[in-house]
Protein backbone atom coordinates (compact mmCIF):
# COMPACT_ATOMS: atom_id res chain seq x y z
CA UNK A 1 0.00 0.00 0.00
CA UNK A 2 1.34 3.80 -0.95
CA UNK A 3 0.10 5.39 1.81
CA UNK A 4 1.05 9.41 2.79
CA UNK A 5 0.76 9.99 6.38
CA UNK A 6 0.38 13.83 7.75
CA UNK A 7 1.74 14.84 10.99
CA UNK A 8 -0.04 14.49 14.41
CA UNK A 9 -1.98 18.12 15.24
CA UNK A 10 -4.30 19.12 18.12
CA UNK A 11 -8.26 18.71 18.11
CA UNK A 12 -10.02 19.99 20.90
CA UNK A 13 -13.52 19.10 20.00
CA UNK A 14 -16.78 19.00 21.78
CA UNK A 15 -16.00 15.32 23.43
CA UNK A 16 -12.65 16.09 24.33
CA UNK A 17 -9.15 17.20 23.63
CA UNK A 18 -7.68 14.44 20.91
CA UNK A 19 -4.80 14.11 18.42
CA UNK A 20 -5.46 13.87 14.88
CA UNK A 21 -3.89 12.24 12.17
CA UNK A 22 -4.95 11.66 8.23
CA UNK A 23 -4.05 8.83 5.99
CA UNK A 24 -3.99 9.26 2.10
CA UNK A 25 -4.71 6.02 0.00
CA UNK A 26 -5.25 7.04 -3.33
CA UNK A 27 -8.27 9.42 -3.61
CA UNK A 28 -8.90 8.33 -0.35
CA UNK A 29 -8.25 10.52 2.94
CA UNK A 30 -8.95 8.54 6.06
CA UNK A 31 -9.14 10.25 9.56
CA UNK A 32 -7.70 8.67 13.27
CA UNK A 33 -8.92 10.75 16.07
CA UNK A 34 -6.91 9.91 19.17
CA UNK A 35 -6.14 10.08 22.86
CA UNK A 36 -2.66 11.17 23.33
CA UNK A 37 -2.34 8.42 25.82
CA UNK A 38 -3.81 5.48 24.56
CA UNK A 39 -4.37 2.61 26.39
CA UNK A 40 -1.88 -0.46 25.65
CA UNK A 41 -5.62 -2.17 24.60
CA UNK A 42 -7.37 1.03 23.28
CA UNK A 43 -11.03 0.66 22.57
CA UNK A 44 -11.34 1.52 19.09
CA UNK A 45 -14.10 2.22 17.09
CA UNK A 46 -14.06 1.88 13.04
CA UNK A 47 -16.56 4.22 11.91
CA UNK A 48 -17.53 4.41 7.68
CA UNK A 49 -18.42 8.07 6.55
CA UNK A 50 -22.03 9.05 6.49
CA UNK A 51 -22.01 12.65 5.16
CA UNK A 52 -26.11 12.33 5.65
CA UNK A 53 -25.84 10.75 9.27
CA UNK A 54 -22.55 12.10 10.16
CA UNK A 55 -23.02 16.10 9.35
CA UNK A 56 -26.69 16.24 8.65
CA UNK A 57 -28.20 14.00 11.80
CA UNK A 58 -29.95 12.33 9.33
CA UNK A 59 -32.96 10.08 11.44
CA UNK A 60 -32.55 7.36 8.12
CA UNK A 61 -29.47 5.90 9.83
CA UNK A 62 -27.91 4.98 13.72
CA UNK A 63 -24.37 6.46 11.82
CA UNK A 64 -24.24 10.06 13.99
CA UNK A 65 -25.50 8.14 17.11
CA UNK A 66 -22.69 5.88 16.55
CA UNK A 67 -19.86 7.95 16.33
CA UNK A 68 -20.30 9.77 19.18
CA UNK A 69 -20.45 7.02 21.35
CA UNK A 70 -17.22 6.19 19.38
CA UNK A 71 -15.91 9.47 20.34
CA UNK A 72 -17.08 9.57 23.88
CA UNK A 73 -15.63 6.24 25.04
CA UNK A 74 -12.30 7.10 23.15
CA UNK A 75 -12.35 10.32 25.17
CA UNK A 76 -13.29 8.36 28.71
CA UNK A 77 -11.14 5.15 27.48
CA UNK A 78 -8.11 6.52 25.93
CA UNK A 79 -9.17 5.25 22.99
CA UNK A 80 -9.37 6.19 19.26
CA UNK A 81 -11.92 6.78 16.38
CA UNK A 82 -10.68 5.88 12.77
CA UNK A 83 -12.89 7.38 10.45
CA UNK A 84 -12.61 5.67 7.31
CA UNK A 85 -13.54 7.40 3.98
CA UNK A 86 -16.28 4.91 2.68
CA UNK A 87 -19.68 6.69 1.77
CA UNK A 88 -22.89 4.54 1.71
CA UNK A 89 -21.06 1.08 2.39
CA UNK A 90 -18.66 2.39 -0.10
CA UNK A 91 -20.37 2.90 -3.15
CA UNK A 92 -20.20 6.99 -2.78
CA UNK A 93 -22.12 9.33 -2.07
CA UNK A 94 -24.40 9.61 -5.55
CA UNK A 95 -25.21 6.40 -5.09
CA UNK A 96 -26.05 6.49 -1.80
CA UNK A 97 -28.77 9.12 -2.54
CA UNK A 98 -30.24 7.12 -5.30
CA UNK A 99 -30.19 4.36 -2.78
CA UNK A 100 -32.28 6.70 -0.57
CA UNK A 101 -34.85 7.49 -3.43
CA UNK A 102 -35.47 3.49 -3.83
CA UNK A 103 -35.86 3.39 -0.38
CA UNK A 104 -38.16 5.60 -0.37
CA UNK A 105 -40.05 3.18 -2.78
CA UNK A 106 -40.30 0.76 -0.56
CA UNK A 107 -37.00 -0.98 -0.92
CA UNK A 108 -34.72 -1.79 1.94
CA UNK A 109 -31.34 -0.50 2.27
CA UNK A 110 -29.95 -4.08 0.76
CA UNK A 111 -32.66 -4.37 -1.88
CA UNK A 112 -31.86 -0.72 -2.93
CA UNK A 113 -27.73 -1.13 -3.19
CA UNK A 114 -28.76 -4.32 -5.07
CA UNK A 115 -30.51 -2.76 -7.94
CA UNK A 116 -27.57 -0.52 -8.11
CA UNK A 117 -25.39 -3.26 -8.44
CA UNK A 118 -23.83 -3.10 -5.62
CA UNK A 119 -23.52 -5.93 -3.07
CA UNK A 120 -25.31 -5.05 0.28
CA UNK A 121 -22.00 -3.88 1.83
CA UNK A 122 -18.93 -3.04 -0.85
CA UNK A 123 -16.62 -1.59 2.20
CA UNK A 124 -13.45 -3.38 3.09
CA UNK A 125 -11.07 -2.63 6.17
CA UNK A 126 -7.07 -3.26 5.13
CA UNK A 127 -6.59 0.23 5.98
CA UNK A 128 -7.50 -0.66 9.69
CA UNK A 129 -4.81 -2.94 9.99
CA UNK A 130 -2.41 -0.83 8.79
CA UNK A 131 -3.26 2.42 10.83
CA UNK A 132 -3.40 -0.07 13.97
CA UNK A 133 0.29 -1.19 13.10
CA UNK A 134 1.02 2.67 12.42
CA UNK A 135 0.59 3.27 16.41
CA UNK A 136 2.30 -0.11 17.00
CA UNK A 137 -1.18 -1.63 18.11
CA UNK A 138 -1.23 -5.18 18.58
CA UNK A 139 -4.79 -5.55 20.56
CA UNK A 140 -7.78 -3.79 20.78
CA UNK A 141 -11.30 -3.64 22.10
CA UNK A 142 -13.31 -3.12 19.20
CA UNK A 143 -16.30 -1.52 19.56
CA UNK A 144 -18.34 -2.88 16.46
CA UNK A 145 -22.16 -4.90 15.72
CA UNK A 146 -20.53 -5.51 12.62
CA UNK A 147 -19.49 -9.21 12.64
CA UNK A 148 -17.81 -8.02 8.95
CA UNK A 149 -15.51 -5.76 10.82
CA UNK A 150 -14.16 -8.55 13.45
CA UNK A 151 -13.70 -10.93 10.47
CA UNK A 152 -11.89 -8.69 8.60
CA UNK A 153 -9.35 -6.61 10.81
CA UNK A 154 -6.60 -9.14 10.42
CA UNK A 155 -3.00 -8.93 12.48
CA UNK A 156 -4.48 -7.61 15.77
CA UNK A 157 -6.06 -9.81 18.41
CA UNK A 158 -9.59 -8.23 19.23
CA UNK A 159 -9.51 -9.34 22.82
CA UNK A 160 -13.34 -7.77 23.07
CA UNK A 161 -16.14 -6.52 21.01
CA UNK A 162 -18.02 -4.27 22.68
CA UNK A 163 -21.65 -3.49 21.55
CA UNK A 164 -22.64 0.18 20.28
CA UNK A 165 -26.35 0.67 21.71
CA UNK A 166 -28.12 3.32 20.00
CA UNK A 167 -31.62 3.84 20.50
CA UNK A 168 -33.91 3.28 17.39
CA UNK A 169 -36.81 5.46 15.90
CA UNK A 170 -39.51 5.46 13.42
CA UNK A 171 -36.98 6.52 10.44
CA UNK A 172 -34.51 3.77 11.32
CA UNK A 173 -36.39 1.13 12.82
CA UNK A 174 -36.93 -1.09 10.09
CA UNK A 175 -33.06 -0.44 8.90
CA UNK A 176 -31.79 -1.35 12.28
CA UNK A 177 -33.87 -4.68 11.83
CA UNK A 178 -32.53 -5.28 8.31
CA UNK A 179 -28.54 -4.77 9.62
CA UNK A 180 -29.93 -7.56 12.25
CA UNK A 181 -31.51 -9.98 9.66
CA UNK A 182 -29.99 -9.51 6.53
CA UNK A 183 -26.59 -8.39 7.25
CA UNK A 184 -25.79 -10.69 10.67
CA UNK A 185 -25.47 -7.34 12.59
CA UNK A 186 -25.27 -7.53 16.30
CA UNK A 187 -27.80 -5.60 17.60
Amino acid sequence: MNINISQAANLPSCFGDFKVKAFKEGCKEHLVIYRENLNQIPIVRVHSECLTGDAIGSLKCDCREQLEIGLKMAQEHNGMVIYLRQEGRDIGLLNKINAYALQDKGLNTVEANHQLGFGADERTYEMVTFILNHFGIKKIKLLTNNPSKIKSIEGIEIVERIPIITKPNKYNKNYLHVKRDEMGHML
